[in-house]
């Protein structure tokens, strides 16, 4: 699948005119929760040709490649993705510590790794991962019964709020990483541990009573993070020089032959 991922990149390369500075796995191979048929998400940031930015018209700054077996991939534009790195997006925040890379070029990666810090909004990830768990809650874990895949769309988000109160940094990408640290030694966690297991096996469509600890868990630190999230302010330094230096860069770092 590699070898996939890497020909389709420089099908899109070719086909679009850019440059690919980094492509990750998203989704739950980067999450730490596929199944044994998970497709493959694969994101990228790329950059165009300098000339591509001089005009006077806003154009597409996504690359999106239809969904074929199971390699769903599309990109973002290098400037789209310092706006939105500067925003503290918490996709791409995970984009960058995903350990499943499939390009790397330029250094473009771990220049937004070593800024990551002064970009960092705790407010924004912690409303981004708390609209995304209540979403979910509300969409998947309501009725008797619910598919065992689904309170990992639930649990993970939590558990990254949860993160964020206690460390105030960027959550791991990974759910192991995240339910080690923040779920002490309880019948909750090891029905959770159970629970990545079964997923992990491939036990993961069928409908199941529901698990009423981890709806009560769930339901809990949600009302509780709301009251929590309402106490965080916008502060920080506007880093809107400094990403406008790492465009340049990059810009002529990709097309300087």
């Amino acid at each position: 699948m590699r070898e996939r991922i890497a020909s389709q990149l420089d099908s899109i390369e070719k086909a679009h005119e850019l440059k690919v500075l980094f492509a990750v796995e998203s989704g739950s191979r980067a999450w730490g929760f596929p199944s044994v048929d998970s497709d493959y998400d694969v994101r990228f940031v790329y950059v165009k040709r300098p000339a591509w930015y001089l005009s006077i018209d806003e154009k597409r700054d996504v690359v999106e490649v239809p969904i074929n077996d199971m390699l769903d991939i599309n990109g973002w534009d290098l400037r789209k993705a310092l706006r939105l790195f500067r925003k503290s997006n918490p996709p791409l925040m995970e984009w960058l510590t995903s350990e499943l890379v499939y390009a790397d070029n330029l250094g473009f990666r771990d220049e937004l790794l070593r800024l990551r810090n002064r970009v960092f909004s705790p407010k924004a990830s912690m409303h981004h991962y708390l609209s995304m768990a209540k979403r979910n809650f509300r969409e998947y874990l309501q009725g008797d019964q619910v598919k065992i895949k689904k309170y990992f769309y639930v649990l993970r988000p939590v558990l990254a709020c949860l993160w964020i109160e206690k460390y105030d940094t960027v959550p791991p990408i990974r759910f192991q990483t995240l339910a080690e640290d923040l779920l002490p030694a309880s019948p909750l966690k090891r029905e959770v541990e159970q629970l990545l297991r079964r997923k992990l096996a491939g036990e993961e469509m069928g409908l199941e009573n529901r698990l009423d600890a981890i709806n009560a868990f769930v339901e809990a630190e949600l009302e509780r993070l709301l009251e929590s999230a309402s106490v965080y302010a916008t502060t920080g330094e506007d880093p809107t020089p400094l990403l406008d230096d790492v465009f340049r860069k990059f810009l002529g770092a990709a097309w300087k032959s």
